[in-house]
């Protein structure tokens, strides 16, 4: 097998696609990226405007249309005509004779209501009336219901949540028997209609993905606690704008916001009685184009449009790339509400309403969904036309609101090769969306220059969807092999077995992962935590999750059980010190790093590794520091200064192998303890818990001849015998991570490097403990 996904290269590809459509295989590609044109647009003069819906299914839709956004009835409704050609929908409005004759003025709001086998359109058929129901969902799948206003899929930007609080009964959204003849057209988040908008997004960044430090973070949590700023720009993308320099300050050159795309989430809980029906993270998204108003202090139509694309140009102004997390495996539609047959109550509310076996992978009865999400059902990615909203919209956020990457939420549903009944993960199928997207939208290539940087959480939920190195070429990956392997070495000793030789692998960028089919250590995106559990602070504190504490730190339902976490014996000190160490392993291995937003200066949330749900100080990150918080921000950003300062910490290729005369390389070696060569017996001996290794920095032009980085794994203190530094050289101290060398100078600046010796100096390393020379 993985030496058939060797030959899987760009021209496979191309030729693959080619060969499924000699086949006879329906076409997986339009002609162009929104060549249809969908959602709702004006023209050139803004005298029209062209409504364009897809549904392949629906008998008859209208668009009904608004002049405010919730709360009151519609002024006016057009009856659609469908293209038979396309199954695209349409219909033209003209602007003068809305403002002239309905007096909508100002922004446009509108959705549609569509009717279909299971609801036939009826002239005497009136809202909230069962007027021609058949059934809530038919043979075919079909869950047409004409008293839900549908939000358009390609809204460009939404007029506010499904609950509110003036609208607080999430029931009229629903189908069965209570429920079908509720009509929701006052309170239905609806589409707003946008002029073409020409903020600048400033120069995008073209580095190569290998040179950047990942800062994951909520755009929210940022600044919503941060007195420094005004206090209507806290929270919001206006907010996260002024933290740019900071961010820059730290290091970091990319920042992966999580989900910002259009949420229920401005009725999450601020109170003491929050429970566990919030959404703060986002993942539960409600539509792919429009960026989520909460996080816009100028909510006018077109604001939250503006204030990203300021947003961003902040950031690329001061050389970092804006990556945002998208979720296409689900949608916050949601799955079935429960009830006795499981069959009939579920939300209609947008891609449901409009073509549910189109935009959802359902049981091959058609009845229920599949879910490998655990949050209601597949999307359906294996689907030509659900596939073109997926590249539609993240092709929008990468032109017109200037993004440079995405990392995409249970990404493994995105290589689903079948529609209904089944699900199936396969890399080499050239018509899965993971396949699609790296051909329409490009990666950013080896280099740099311009294209997307294109990461996946390479996991689902059940069948073979747990492919950790194995996604297509394009594509990088969070490593959670890296992840779990370290956790393992540093809080599981004499629990868990974590050979030396695994740790060598990980830290020389996971080979046996991304090697064998063409893909570089860059590829792998090296984490010990994420926003998905403890933080870096509590992945030492805690032995267990602490998530049924009060608010603002919960109660959280879920979260992971088996965390490989440990409270170093209860000890602050060595709490910090695996703190340290960890971050350290991180930063100092082949791939490319990524820390969460607050690790740098030991954010905890008290154990929650959970909180998804909390809306609350638990989730924003702090802006003052206290010493020990301000020492270990200082580590980090001088540690991630070194990474960033040797390019020999950041190989384009797996280190060694052969140049192109011929000659073998030794960019890096391992070594053992006694100073000698590691060799396979010691690499796969579980009783060997430290490793060290040296790089040779001569081959990649880097500053320092040679880096030296020795990790003890073991309880008790373990000499190291250095190695050769070069000739005339000597080693130098640039950080230990021992409790010992705690404060602002944990990691010496450069020139400040406390001398060691030369080769065969002994080097006392304490426990759980990570040492940096460098050559001089």
């Amino acid at each position: 097998m993985r030496g058939l996904i060797r030959q899987w290269t760009g021209t496979w590809l191309v030729a693959a696609f080619g060969a499924l459509l000699a086949l006879g295989a329906a076409p997986r590609a339009h002609a162009a990226i929104d060549a249809y044109g969908l959602g709702a647009k004006y023209d050139a003069t803004q005298a029209n405007i062209t409504f364009k819906v897809y549904s392949s299914r629906a008998t008859r839709i209208e668009v009904w249309l608004y002049k405010t956004a919730s709360g009151a009835q519609e002024r006016v409704r057009y009856v659609m005509t469908k293209d038979a050609a396309t199954n695209v929908w349409s219909k033209t409005a003209s602007v003068a004779t809305l403002r002239n004759t309905y007096d909508i003025t100002g922004a446009v709001y509108y959705g549609y209501r569509a009717w279909g086998p299971n609801w036939t359109y009826s002239s005497s058929w009136t809202k909230g009336s069962g007027t021609g129901f058949v059934s809530d969902v038919d043979a075919n799948g079909n869950r047409f219901n004409p008293n839900k206003l549908l939000l358009d899929p390609y809204a460009r930007e939404v007029s506010q949540d499904p609950n509110t609080a003036t609208c607080t009964d999430g029931t009229i959204y629903a189908s069965g028997a209570s429920y079908r003849n509720l009509d929701s057209g006052a309170c239905a988040p609806k589409g707003i209609v946008l002029a073409a908008d020409t903020t600048s997004t400033g120069s995008k960044p073209t580095r190569a993905f290998k040179d950047d430090v990942v800062y994951e973070v909520h755009v929210r949590g940022l600044t919503r606690d941060d007195t420094s700023l005004a206090a209507a720009v806290r929270g919001t993308y206006a907010g996260a704008a002024q933290k740019a320099s900071a961010l820059a300050a730290l290091g970091v050159t990319a920042v992966e916001f999580l989900p910002v795309q259009e949420t229920q989430n401005d009725q999450n809980d601020i109170d003491p009685n929050s429970d566990t029906g919030d959404n703060y993270w986002g993942y539960m998204t409600l539509n792919w184009f429009a960026p989520d108003r909460r996080y816009s202090s100028d909510k006018s139509a077109g604001g939250p449009t503006r204030e990203f694309k300021a947003m961003v140009k902040a950031f690329h102004d001061a050389g970092i790339k804006v990556y945002v997390d998208v979720v296409y495996n689900h949608t916050g539609e949601g799955g079935a509400w429960g009830g006795t047959d499981g069959l009939t109550v579920y939300n209609v509310q947008s891609w449901r309403g409009l073509d549910n076996p189109t935009y959802y992978s359902l049981t091959s009865d058609l009845q229920y969904p599949w879910d490998n999400t655990g949050v209601g059902g597949n999307y359906n990615t294996r689907n030509a036309t659900a596939q073109n909203l997926i590249v539609d919209s993240l092709a929008y956020w990468r032109d017109a609101l200037g993004v440079d990457g995405f990392r995409f939420d249970l990404a493994s549903v995105l290589g689903n090769t079948c529609q209904h009944g089944c699900y199936n993960f396969d890399k080499m199928d050239a018509g899965n969306a993971l396949n699609r997207i790296v051909a329409e939208l490009p990666p950013r290539p080896a280099g740099g220059g311009s294209g997307l940087d294109l990461i996946a959480e390479p996991w689902a939920i059940g069948g073979n969807s747990y492919q950790v190195g194995g996604f297509p070429s394009g594509w990088a990956e969070w490593n959670g092999a890296f992840r779990d392997a370290v956790r393992k070495a540093q809080n599981k000793l004499g629990l868990e077995t974590v050979t030396t030789g695994t740790l060598a692998t990980r830290f020389a960028g996971s080979s046996d992962l991304y090697g064998d089919d063409g893909r570089k250590p860059w590829h792998s995106v090296n984490f010990v935590v994420a926003h998905d559990g403890f933080t870096l602070n509590d992945l030492y504190a805690y032995n267990t999750k602490q998530n049924s504490q009060p608010w603002p730190y919960g109660p959280s339902d879920g979260g992971e059980d088996n965390n490989n976490s440990w409270d170093q014996g209860g000890v602050a000190a060595n709490q910090r010190r695996a703190a340290r160490t960890g971050f350290a392993l991180e930063m100092l291995s082949a791939g490319v790093p990524m820390l969460t937003g607050g690790d740098e200066a030991l954010r905890t949330t008290f154990g929650n590794n959970n909180p998804y749900n909390l809306d609350s100080s638990a989730n924003y990150l702090f802006w003052t520091r206290t010493t020990t918080e301000a020492n270990h921000e200082t580590f980090s950003k001088r540690l991630i200064a070194f990474r960033k300062a040797h390019p020999a910490l950041r190989p384009a290729n797996f280190y060694s192998g052969v140049d192109n005369n011929g000659n073998v390389m030794e960019q890096l070696r391992w070594f053992k303890t006694d100073g000698s060569q590691a060799d396979a017996a010691y690499f796969n001996d579980p009783n060997n818990h430290a490793i060290a290794w040296r790089i040779d920095g001569s081959e990649f032009g880097d500053t320092a001849s040679a880096i030296y980085i020795a990790y003890n794994g073991w309880s008790g203190s373990v000499n190291f015998v250095l190695p050769w530094p070069g000739s005339g050289k000597s080693w130098y101290r640039v950080t230990d991570t021992a409790t010992w060398n705690e404060g602002a100078s944990t990691v010496a600046v450069p020139g400040a490097e406390a001398f060691i010796g030369g080769e065969w100096t002994s080097y006392g390393l304490e426990a759980r403990s990570l040492l940096v020379l460098i050559a001089k």
